[in-house]
């Protein structure tokens, strides 16, 4: 039995620390831009926009071209808030160690 008051040591250590992670993450903020700097989006650790920033000229600009540039950011702050993410979550769940896997 005491194995398993260890594990459920390390599953609640493990929890906090994700717990603390998911907070980082939602703080985390992350900047990209495109079109020169006249498309800058920036999101959280989890990905969600919380800002977006067009140089009123830009606007004036052929429509496809704001679009694909508009799109080409938010794909880039996707990948990366997806990068980031995915390394603060390893560290957190870093060294826990369920018996027999």
């Amino acid at each position: 039995m005491a194995g398993v008051g260890k594990l459920l040591k390390q599953a609640q250590k493990m929890q906090r620390g994700i717990a603390e992670a998911q907070q980082r993450l939602a703080d985390e903020r992350l900047e990209v831009s495109h079109g020169g700097g006249a498309v800058k989006v920036t999101v959280n650790g989890h990905g969600e926009v919380v800002a977006l920033a067009l140089h009123p000229d830009f606007l004036k600009e052929d429509p496809a071209l704001v679009q694909s540039s508009l799109l080409a950011a938010l794909q880039e702050a996707s990948a990366k808030a997806k990068s980031v993410h995915e390394e603060v979550m390893a560290k957190a769940t870093a060294g826990f160690q369920l018996p027999g896997f």
